[in-house]
């Protein structure tokens, strides 16, 4: 199946794409967050559909998409994880996945506008494969690992490179702008992708392709990611694994590394996860309204000035007798 939330921001309802139409499947489920995940919703909506899909609402081709998954617990991304990215930006092959995270509040819309951050000069892409867990996940092996996994997806890894590198400190705080993790534009089940370790994934900004590349140059695959985090923390269902990017960034430029700016359009996708496409735009303070004029103050009426009085003559003193 291919899952998708659409409506407004905040607003978004559970469908899918079934037989080339987009259902609302709302009337099963509510949303696509950790408790669908976890009381195997992905297997009773399967079900569920076989005997409704015919009932259930036709979602307009217009309709805006969502995120294809509702803000999970983490988001967990891999950093250097292609070989011939490692390369591009000077940086040793990792002998152990990288591992930092990427605010949740990022999350937004595979087609919704890229803000770019205030006081951002080095705004950069990153189209990368998403893993979605599909249930509670604690030491696994790698031999298990995929079968803890609901599904895949599209993810733009926006980054600002000057936070993230030259700023000191964690990734993250380059990673977790607002509109930095369009993610979709749908979540394709686990049982329908034969081999994440086999996709085209390519991206592309103003229509020239910068990034084109395969899943098979990772360093370390999906199994043993899943199964190294497992090591560490608890994954929730509904958590979102980022893979990592390959070559092709703005960062990797030579001589000149080349970055966002208003006005650029990226579109990227995977090979049987489907696409997106963001116009970025300069951030814009939000309800920031012109102040109202002042209203004129009110002239108060001009008094006329009372007449002049006559000088007040004494009477004489009178002469005594």
């Amino acid at each position: 199946m291919k899952l998708i939330r659409f409506g407004k921001v905040g607003a978004e309802k559970a469908g899918v794409i079934h037989q080339g139409q987009r259902l609302d499947v709302s009337a099963f489920a509510s949303n696509y967050d950790e408790a669908f995940f976890a009381d195997g919703g992905v297997k009773k909506l399967a079900a569920w559909l076989k005997k409704n899909a015919a009932s259930c609402p036709i979602v307009p081709e217009r309709t805006r998409l969502g995120s294809c998954v509702a803000r999970p617990s983490k988001i967990i991304c891999i950093g250097l994880n292609y070989r011939k990215h490692a390369i591009e930006t000077n940086a040793p092959i990792p002998k152990e996945p990288i591992v930092f995270f990427k605010a949740t509040s990022a999350l937004t819309g595979p087609n919704d506008g890229l803000t770019i951050p205030k006081n951002s000069v080095k705004s950069d892409w990153e189209v990368e494969l998403a893993i979605v867990i599909g249930k509670k996940t604690q030491y696994v092996s790698e031999k298990d690992a995929l079968s803890y996994v609901a599904g895949y997806c599209v993810h733009n890894d926006y980054s600002e490179r000057e936070w993230q590198i030259e700023r000191g400190g964690q990734w993250v705080k380059g990673k977790s702008a607002d509109t930095f993790a369009p993610i979709g534009p749908w979540l394709v089940t686990a049982d329908e992708v034969k081999d994440p370790q086999n996709l085209l994934l390519w991206l592309e900004v103003n229509g020239e392709r910068v990034q084109n590349s395969n899943t098979s140059d990772m360093i370390f695959n999906c199994a043993h990611i899943v199964s190294y985090l497992s090591q560490f923390m608890t994954l929730l269902p509904g958590d979102i694994i980022t893979t990592g990017t390959p070559e092709g960034v703005g960062l990797g430029f030579k001589p000149v590394p080349r970055f966002i700016k208003p006005g650029d359009v990226i579109e990227l996708g995977i090979e049987g996860l489907g696409t997106q496409k963001q116009k970025a735009s300069a951030w814009k303070a939000e309800g920031k309204a012109a102040a109202p004029k002042k209203a004129a103050a009110a002239k108060a009426p001009v008094k006329k000035a009372a007449p002049a009085k006559a000088p007040v003559k004494k009477a004489a003193a009178k002469k005594g007798k």
